[in-house]
């Protein structure tokens, strides 16, 4: 089985590539249908991209490199392709872009790319003694029928990172990088919840307030979820991908105007007790959690502007040391990766073995919740594609 290029992993970035490279192309993925994290990604309907996409919403050792790729295939060109092909979407919040039907509208897209330039689509199938030539590369392509002998003059790892397992996610991509030398950055969970020890919240177990939370990066503003095990919610899951293991996260639960709203009832119902005016402002079983945290007694009347101040401060950096996090089981992304210094920004290919790429995922590259990670991999995939092409 000879081919132009082989792709390994039938993904985002995989399906993707293949539906836009000439000459004769093979995709192999060991699941047992195509675009799988596609079609379970935003509750079934895929946050496909973002209006707001740009480099800085990324994190990689090299902040500069994804720009490239990011600027020749924009969130523009996939919403023109999305519509070419008549998929309907909308805007949920924060620029975030979602199918109006259903994620395998993405997902038949992506497919009828591939069909119409002619790819080959092996599931259910496996690859292993990779090895370079001359010429490309050869491998094992292990079917469910038989075994077969392949080679190809490009191979594009695709495969993505570790986050959901029982999705079939592996370390496959970093295993092929250390074979040929090529640096791996360390690896961890990214949006992905925290837990903490001993059920702390486990009282308010399904109790979500506006926030705005940071932990060693941006402070993004979303919504925070207490949950059994710890945290969750947008907010937690952005800065979890900035979290240093052992560090603290702060979050800022103070409603808008809350503390000039307080002083106000202090002159208009003094009598009333601190944890009902709290109230007002926060979920009461938040209130009842915070009175065993925080000096919540007296009346609003005992409150001085003192007081409510530094009570206002607490609640705007209520540090929290989360015991580690839920890992990659529920991981959206993960974090690290292929070593962007070892490849090219333009092509995404390697320095060192310049027919072989990586793309998607499995690259030091993760975006923001919210449509980043697929766009970085529709502009990675593109980016490949283009070189291989030229």
């Amino acid at each position: 089985m000879e081919f132009d290029t082989a792709i390994i992993g039938a993904g985002a970035a995989g399906m993707m590539c293949a539906g836009h490279l000439e000459g004769r192309t093979l995709v192999v993925d060991h699941a047992k249908a195509a675009g799988e994290k596609i079609r379970i990604s935003g509750g079934g309907r895929c946050n496909f991209t973002n209006l707001y996409t740009d480099a800085e919403a990324f994190i990689c050792q090299n902040p500069h490199f994804a720009k490239s790729a990011l600027a020749r295939y924009t969130q523009w060109d996939f919403i023109a392709l999305v519509e070419a092909h008549g998929i309907a979407w909308h805007e949920k919040t924060l620029g975030q872009l979602f199918c109006e039907n259903s994620a395998k509208d993405i997902i038949a897209m992506l497919h009828g790319l591939m069909v119409a330039r002619g790819a080959e689509l092996r599931l259910k199938s496996s690859v292993s003694d990779i090895a370079q030539t001359a010429e490309g590369f050869t491998f094992t392509l292990h079917t469910p029928d038989k075994t077969h002998h392949v080679s190809a003059r490009n191979l594009i790892i695709a495969t993505g990172g570790k986050s959901i397992p029982k999705m079939g996610a592996t370390g496959f991509a970093y295993d092929v990088a250390r074979q040929f030398d090529i640096p791996v950055t360390p690896i961890r969970p990214a949006l992905v919840p925290f837990t903490f020890e001993g059920g702390r919240f486990a009282e308010i177990s399904g109790v979500a307030v506006p926030s705005r939370v940071h932990a060693d990066g941006p402070v993004f503003e979303e919504a925070l979820l207490f949950t059994h095990r710890g945290l969750s919610g947008p907010a937690v899951l952005q800065a979890s991908s900035y979290w240093t293991e052992g560090n603290a996260v702060t979050l800022d639960i103070v409603p808008p105007d809350m503390f000039e709203d307080l002083r106000r009832q202090r002159q208009e119902a003094g009598r009333r007790n601190m944890t009902t005016e709290l109230a007002r402002h926060l979920p009461n079983r938040l209130v009842e959690h915070l009175a065993g945290i925080f000096d919540l007694s007296g009346n609003l009347a005992d409150w001085s502007d003192a007081r409510l101040s530094t009570l206002m401060d607490s609640l705007r950096q209520w540090e929290l040391t989360p015991s580690g996090t839920e890992g990659y089981r529920t991981a959206e992304v993960t974090a690290g990766g292929i070593d962007t210094d070892a490849l090219n920004a333009r092509s995404m290919a390697s320095k060192t073995h310049p027919n072989l790429y990586f793309i998607g995922e499995a690259v030091d590259v993760t975006g923001w919740l919210g449509g980043y990670n697929f766009q970085w991999a529709w502009s990675s995939a593109m980016a490949a594609s283009e070189a291989i092409n030229a």
